[in-house]
């Protein structure tokens, strides 16, 4: 830092305190793609509009969008299938379904997620088992291996804010198990572990294009696999149950492919949306993790400061850092310094959050599960006879240790896709300055 940054660094009282902040201007939204919606995406949306017809099966004249957004993203990440669905909600409920997962079944899931997750799970009559966390965020195998039961079907690896943790080991351990094994990748699109992508360890992967992530069509996502009658399934059940011909029409002449779909399918406008940003996907995510590494790099001689372990840094995707520090109330002190510091975003942003305010991320603050809600009036899945093994599982806070102790003393700060040097500078230079007073 230049000796201006340090003397700015030491010489002032913590705005909190009343002196003067890092900054005024609030950093941008935390939506990495959105800030790189432009002509591309215009050009394309604008060519199905023309076409009139924003339907992916037939219509006057295809643009064929979601066709090319599948087969770039099979051609980018090595996937040998590909599939533009509606959502990233929608998606986890089809690979749940797909793997046939139901009443008598458990799924192992982390207790850093999204109420998504589980509710694939909830939906599908299966019952969810919660596994506790490493300091990756993601699952660890430890208690993975400690968890699976006579009733264990399937492992979901969630890869928590756009890092994936030590999936390689959880990949093997489902090998060895014969257990099925769904990679949600909603919010890692982009990235990878060691060289190798993403969604590409498991039976059936899941992507996210929601507003939030790495690549956004506003809402829509993808599902993947390399098992051709696993993806025929997933095809089936995505739409209304049934394959299609080449006309683009129902076919229900296949006896071995008459499902029950959800009619999920992905727009021919969001299919443009998504392509165009899928072109852009390597210079968002490399912005993110640009920002975020030279942010943390700054940051790691703070004693009392520490980040969440990465496996390999060279494939996050780069939108959020996690630090932990030393207890949960030095962690609430300490945002709310960073925050007055200027470190926050526009009305609205969770920019700069403690963990305990990151919501329904953490299975303890889900109130379905927490209190096994159910969408029908005989407590389903929780009643149902083949799924007493699970009668006893406790989801309520305490459940899981180390997960709840990250909830408790960690923190989050967004990395914006636009960062320019100046923010990158204003957070380092707010975190230090809060860091000498609150930790020192």
């Amino acid at each position: 830092m230049s000796p201006t940054t340090v003397a700015r660094e030491h010489a002032n009282r913590l705005a909190i305190d009343g002196g003067e902040p890092v900054r005024t201007a609030p950093l941008p939204w935390e939506l990495p793609g959105a800030h790189w919606i432009g002509a591309e995406e215009l050009e394309l949306v604008e060519r199905v509009v023309r076409a009139r017809s924003p339907f992916r099966f037939y219509g006057p004249d295809l643009q064929h969008m979601v066709d090319t957004l599948e087969s770039e993203w099979c051609s980018t990440f090595g996937h040998r299938h590909a599939l533009g669905v509606s959502c990233g909600t929608a998606a986890l409920s089809i690979a749940v379904s797909a793997l046939g997962l139901g009443p008598g079944d458990e799924v192992l899931v982390p207790g850093y997620l999204w109420v998504s997750c589980v509710s694939a799970v909830v939906r599908a009559g299966a019952i969810p088992r919660l596994v506790d966390i490493d300091d990756t965020f993601t699952l660890d195998p430890e208690d993975l291996v400690r968890k699976i039961g006579p009733h264990t079907r399937a492992v979901l690896m969630v890869h928590m804010s756009g890092a994936p943790g030590h999936v390689q080991e959880v990949a093997r351990i489902c090998r060895e198990k014969g257990l099925r094994l769904i990679e949600d990748c909603a919010q890692t699109a982009g990235a990878s572990s060691h060289g190798q992508p993403v969604g590409t360890f498991g039976d059936i992967a899941i992507f996210s294009f929601q507003l939030n992530k790495n690549m956004t069509s506003g809402d829509g996502g993808l599902i993947t696999s390399n098992d051709d009658e696993l993806f025929r399934r997933i095809v089936a059940l995505h739409d209304l149950g049934y394959p299609r011909n080449a006309q683009g029409r129902l076919d229900t002449s296949d006896e071995d492919c008459q499902l029950w779909g959800v009619g999920a399918r992905m727009s021919e406008l969001a299919g443009a949306m998504a392509l165009a940003q899928l072109r852009k996907l390597p210079k968002i995510t490399g912005a993110m993790r640009d920002s975020k590494w030279r942010i943390r790099n700054a940051l790691s001689d703070i004693p009392g400061l520490s980040f969440r372990t990465i496996p390999d840094p060279a494939g996050d995707s780069g939108p959020f850092l996690i630090m932990m520090l030393p207890d949960e109330a030095t962690a609430k002190r300490f945002i709310e310094c960073v925050r007055a510091e200027g470190i926050s975003g526009p009305p609205g942003s969770l920019a700069c959050v403690t963990m305990r305010e990151w919501g329904m991320h953490w299975y303890s603050n889900i109130p379905s599960l927490v209190h096994k809600r159910s969408n029908s009036r005989d407590g389903f899945p929780w009643t149902h006879p083949a799924n007493a093994f699970g009668a006893d599982y406790d989801y309520s806070a305490g459940a899981l240790p180390h997960c709840d102790a990250l909830h408790a003393r960690s923190a989050l700060i967004a990395i914006a896709s636009t960062l320019t040097d100046a923010d990158v500078e204003d957070i380092i230079l707010a975190v230090r300055k809060v860091a000498r007073v609150v930790l020192g």
